[in-house]
């Protein structure tokens, strides 16, 4: 066992990048359920957004129109979940199962031509100067571009829910859709294009994985960065900034463990692999014992349906 082989910033900087793809989700799915709407696919839609983006930027050679994509992908295949849910009055829970479902084999289908094969690559974009500065510049500005859009991203819902008349609606949405339709606001278009902009994030998020954090495709390459992302937002009470936090936490587990994995610690490599998802767990439990404050801070028609009649 060595760990003078692990270098601490560049522990801190994998961090950022293995937490992106699941802030991306995180801070999308937190959007969805602030509207008063559950949607267990994030795991679908962040699969098929990684075929999405890699299928894009290998035919395209861009890895922009590779993201573009991936976010176009995302958001039509939460259109499905869209419809059923606010149209046809479906169970939420079950569409969202049976979405994830049905994300991971049209995802399979869809790869069957690319595996193996490479993207083009995203280069990191340096900010000038800060970039430059001792420790910082090498851990927090020397990434590339979606890890800073996804810090902007947080930081926009954010302001837009607590500042904009628009975030005000959303949220008066997910509190009381019922009073919201009696003030003539448009339940259901609010929820569609919300859920839809949750599933263009979890597309996002899903093609970082293909084509930054592992640049090829692999079937069920997110390996359940769905669920956690899911996870973190009643870890985060659900507040954009506290998605972050909740997201670094998983991301700097993951890094550690592959690092200790390869420092040779003498504990079976198993262990190491599902530490993170037991912490997330016990993180879950300890925030959900009792009567916490991350339960009273839930949207109050979170998961209901919304009949128009009402």
């Amino acid at each position: 066992m060595d760990l003078s082989a692990i270098d601490p910033l560049v522990l801190l900087a994998s961090l950022m990048v293995a937490a992106t793809p699941i802030l991306l989700a995180a801070t999308g799915e937190l959007v969805v359920e602030k509207s008063g709407v559950l949607n267990l696919g994030v795991e679908g839609m962040m699969i098929t957004g990684a075929i999405c983006g890699l299928a894009v930027a290998v035919e395209t050679g861009s890895p922009a129109l590779g993201f573009l994509g991936a976010a176009l992908g995302g958001a039509v295949i939460s259109l499905i979940f869209a419809v059923l849910t606010q149209v046809f009055l479906a169970n939420q829970v079950a569409t969202g199962l049976a979405l994830t479902l049905f994300g991971l084999g049209f995802s399979a289908l869809l790869g069957q031509g690319y595996i193996g094969v490479k993207p083009p690559p995203t280069g990191q974009v340096p900010i000038p100067g800060l970039s430059e500065i001792p420790v910082l510049g090498r851990v927090v500005f020397s990434h590339d571009l979606i890890v800073y859009l996804s810090l902007i991203l947080v930081a926009l819902v954010w302001a837009v829910l607590k500042y904009t008349r628009a975030g005000l609606i959303l949220r008066a949405v997910g509190e009381n859709h019922g009073a919201a339709h009696a003030l003539g606001y448009k339940v259901v278009r609010i929820r569609v294009l919300a859920i839809m902009f949750g599933g263009a994030l979890a597309g996002l998020g899903g093609a970082y994985l293909s084509l930054v954090r592992v640049p090829q495709w692999t079937e069920g390459m997110t390996a359940g960065a769905g669920w956690i992302a899911l996870a973190i937002v009643v870890f985060a009470s659900w507040k954009p900034w506290r998605i972050i936090l909740g997201a670094y936490l998983f991301g700097g587990i993951t890094v550690l463990q592959l690092n200790l994995q390869a420092a040779g610690v003498k504990v079976p490599v198993e262990y190491l692999s599902m530490s993170p998802y037991l912490i997330t767990i016990l993180v879950l439990v300890i925030m959900s014992s009792g009567r916490s404050r991350a339960a009273l801070n839930a949207p109050a028609a979170l998961g209901q349906t919304f009949h128009a009649s009402s």
